[in-house]
Parts: structure tokens; C-alpha cells; sequence
């Protein structure tokens, strides 16, 4: 079994059987049916009845056929922008943000593993300095990867951090700089103005360079992280997604409606708990997965 139809399981029994008890595609109400669907697979009302439509226009006659429009109608819907992480620069810089509970601290933890592996020298950088133990359970993950750490003191200003964070890489040679900032929800305007500025502050502290920007989302809440995308959008702009706990999640189909609305790549998946389980996001792989046996 490929990873992502280990990932995709619970998506995969609401989607595959529900493909199989909807009519024959020639049948009266079969793409009422398929929007429906489609709906509970966490699409979203309106681009459920895209792809329904899109599939209606290729005009399938049996069930294999419609499966196959629609897997191709969810890819055509999705970003087309690279889902590479950028690591130009030097050092490169990805700095992590999100919700408190999406996932951030122990994604930075498994991407720092995989850096290690790559033969990359990464700097984890703990900025969370609201919370004691949150820079605790940072510098853990970091150590756990066999990656360096620096730390902001408790209270300290994040972009202060990070802007020494950055300096310190360069000085030591580390070639890539992971940052993990503080929780904060997408209605707290003071605390997305002050993750605007960090970027701002990363920018300044790798001379004008760019950056990698990822919002992590707990793929467990589905549809319901779009409102907090687009906030965060605003705020600082997106250049990639991490979807954390994606193999817990039923709600796999919501990544197609947030691809398409912010045309912001998903970059990384969440595949398990192990330092190992973080994987480079392959959409033809995850839809297909769709409605493997």
C-alpha cells in the first residue's frame, strides 16, 4: 500500500463507497448525487458542483469512467505553482505559523529530520516567547532531530529572534533556517500584525531575500481552515501549505477547495506520528488514491 492510500483512508471509504452506491452515470439524478457526495467528502457546496459539472460534460457511461473525470477535474482545480520548498539562499530561511494545535512545533521537528537526511545543516529557531514550554518543546524536537537550536528568552520580541536567529545561521554555517512561531488564531489582529512584521524581519535579515511562508492546517478540521487561510493570507502572504495529521483526517477533499481558492500549494503532508512521517505532497498520487481497492 502506497503512503498516500494509507493517508487518504478515511477520505478514501467515504468517497469510493459512495461513488459505488450512486446510479449508473447514465441514470436520472446521478450528478445530484455525485454533488452530494462530493459535499460530504468536505469539497465545499461550490466546488462540489464544479466537479460534478466537469465530470457531466465528459459524459461518462460507466462508473470507472466518471471516477477517472473526476480525478482529473479535482487535479485541473488545484495550484499549479511549484510544491518545492524553496531553499535558495543562504542561509534559506522557512519560517511556520498557524493556529495553536495545528501541528506547527512537531512538523519543524520531522522537517528538520529530513533536512539531516538530505545532507542539510538546518537551525531550528524557537520564536514562540509567549510560552515557556513552548520553546521547551521546540528545542526537544530539535535535539530529537539531530538538528541546532536557538531561542528566544521568554517574553522577548519574535522578530527580534528570528532576525538574530538568521545572523547566527549564517555566522555557523547552517544552510537552512527553520522557524517555529507563536500559535495564534486568524482573528487576533494584534498577533497577525506582529507575524506581518517577522516576516518583515526575515526579509531584512537575509538581505532582501525571499522566503518560504507556510501556514500549517490540521487536516482533521477540513473546510473549516479556509477562513483561517485567508486571514493569514492577508497577513503575511502564503507560499505553501502544510497539511498536518492528513492521515487522520476525513476530510481530504477540503484540499482542493483551499488550493483553488488561494492558488497557495499544499508542500508538505503529515503522515503519521513518527519523525519519519512527513512527505513532499504528490496530488495526482492523493486522488488517485481516492478510489484505489
Amino acid at each position: 500500500m502506497s503512503v498516500w492510500s494509507r493517508v487518504s483512508g478515511r477520505t478514501r471509504k467515504v468517497l469510493a463507497a459512495g461513488m459505488r452506491a450512486l446510479s449508473p452515470p447514465l441514470a436520472g439524478g446521478y450528478y445530484e448525487e455525485l454533488e452530494d457526495l462530493l459535499v460530504s467528502a468536505d469539497m465545499g457546496p461550490a466546488m462540489a458542483a464544479r466537479l460534478a459539472a466537469a465530470v457531466r460534460v465528459r459524459a461518462p457511461r460507466t462508473s470507472e469512467e466518471a471516477e477517472s473525470a473526476l480525478s482529473e477535474a479535482a487535479l485541473a482545480a488545484m495550484s499549479k505553482r511549484p510544491r518545492e520548498l524553496d531553499l535558495s539562499g543562504s542561509p534559506a530561511c522557512i519560517l511556520l505559523y498557524g493556529i495553536n494545535g495545528a501541528g506547527k512545533t512537531t512538523t519543524i521537528g520531522k522537517l528538520a529530520h529530513r533536512l539531516r537526511t538530505q545532507g542539510r545543516n538546518p537551525l531550528v529557531v524557537a520564536a514562540d516567547t509567549y510560552r515557556a514550554a513552548g520553546i521547551e518543546q521546540m528545542l526537544a524536537w530539535a535535539e530529537r532531530a539531530g538538528a541546532a537550536s536557538f531561542a528566544g528568552k521568554p517574553g522577548a520580541d519574535p522578530a527580534a529572534v528570528v532576525f538574530d536567529g538568521v545572523r547566527h545561521a549564517r555566522s555557523r554555517g547552517n544552510d537552512v533556517v527553520l522557524v517555529d512561531t507563536a500559535g495564534r488564531l486568524q482573528t487576533q489582529r494584534n498577533l497577525l500584525e506582529e507575524l506581518a512584521k517577522v516576516g518583515r524581519v526575515t526579509t531584512k535579515a537575509r538581505d532582501g531575500g525571499a522566503y518560504e511562508s507556510l501556514l500549517v492546517l490540521d487536516a482533521v478540521l477540513g473546510l473549516s481552515s479556509l477562513a483561517q487561510a485567508r486571514a493569514f493570507h492577508k497577513a503575511i502572504p502564503i507560499t505553501g501549505l502544510v497539511l498536518a495529521k492528513l492521515d487522520g483526517s476525513a476530510k481530504g477533499g477540503a484540499v482542493i477547495a483551499i488550493e483553488n481558492e488561494l492558488d497557495v500549494p499544499v508542500k508538505l503532508a503529515g503522515v503519521g506520528e513518527g519523525i519519519d512521517d512527513l512527505e513532499p505532497f504528490d496530488p495526482e498520487a492523493f486522488v488517485r488514491s481516492w478510489f484505489e481497492d
